[in-house]
């Protein structure tokens, strides 16, 4: 299981892994009690932990560069249902530059609650690399482009960039 793959639907608690997705919703794999099903995103909206940025002073961080801060710390990890006081104070010394007037209580919540969940889970915390593929990726789509050597049947002529023509006629109204 990968970082990459994690997400967050609205109304539902916990973290989910996106097995598939369709356009109408996608399937859902839950990390807390392995239970498979569907939502749909006409209800549910679905967030990438790997898109979630957090407020600092600075510039907003990655959700990731918090997790890393936490897992680094020697601070104790405060209980998710502790008061929003013991959570404050744990974050003003695990990650100072967190801006702490626009991280709402909750989103700290969820951060221990999320952290605590994807250690369970055993899935490693990091970005996925822009530029990283698989190399079996690339001989595949090789053999793709050269299945397709002979021409479609029904080809359509080339498009000229002439002007469109005018109609003379003029248009009857009903």
């Amino acid at each position: 299981m990968e970082y990459n793959k994690i997400v967050s639907v609205t109304g539902l608690g916990g973290l989910y892994e996106l097995v598939s997705s369709k356009a109408d919703g996608g399937l859902v794999r839950s990390l807390e009690d392995k239970s498979t099903k569907f939502v749909s995103n006409r209800v549910h909206n679905f967030s990438h932990l790997e898109s979630i940025e957090v407020y600092t002073k600075e510039d907003n961080v990655n959700l990731v560069e918090i997790f890393a801060a936490m897992q680094a710390s020697k601070e104790k990890l405060p209980d998710a249902k502790a008061d929003a006081k013991a959570i404050k104070a744990y974050f003003e010394k695990v990650y100072p530059a967190m801006d702490f007037e626009r991280v709402y209580g909750s989103d700290m919540k969820k951060m221990i609650k999320w952290l605590e969940i994807l250690k369970g889970a055993g899935i490693e915390i990091k970005l996925s690399e822009a530029g990283e593929t698989d190399e079996t990726d690339a001989p595949v789509v090789a053999e793709k482009k050269t299945a397709k050597t002979a021409a479609p049947k029904n080809a359509a002529a080339p498009r000229t960039n002439s002007p469109a023509k005018k109609i003379n006629s003029p248009r009857k109204m009903a």
